[in-house]
């Protein structure tokens, strides 16, 4: 099951569609979707979150607590609107496209991918791409 959950004024337009296309990914990437928890923040809250659990003195746009047992996916994922906002803007995409990516992201690290080596984050930006435009089909 996928849950979102609001700690500001922001909404996610579209949650079924969203949802539907997040259990899709999962699916396609052979795993089983247990309770997945997205929850919408600001750069305050997440950066709290960032310092307190990971010892990381950094704003970030994504924290994700996995609590996967092998290909069952169940976990919390924090997006900073906030961030997803300026990344947006940075790589002058709409807040949307930027927001689905980090939504895709997070559950593709639930799957399995890493993005720490230049040739991990090449393969997750193309799994990226590749459910980023699944989800424009629909």
């Amino acid at each position: 099951m996928i849950n979102f959950n609001y700690e500001n004024d922001f909404q996610l337009e579209n949650e079924t569609k969203i949802a539907a296309w997040i259990s899709s990914v999962i699916a396609s990437e052979g795993c089983k979707e247990e309770e997945i928890n997205y929850v919408f923040c600001d750069d305050d809250y997440l950066y709290k979150l960032n310092v307190e659990f990971l010892n990381h003195d950094t704003l970030t746009d994504i924290i994700s607590f996995d609590y996967s047992i092998g290909k069952i996916l169940q976990g919390d994922i924090f997006i900073s609107t906030e961030r997803v906002a300026d990344n947006a803007n940075d790589f002058k995409v709409t807040f949307n496209e930027e927001l689905h990516r980090v939504i895709v992201h997070g559950v593709l690290h639930y799957c399995g991918y890493k993005d720490k080596t230049d040739e991990d984050a090449k393969i997750m930006r193309s799994k990226e791409n590749f459910y980023l435009e699944q989800l424009s089909q629909d």
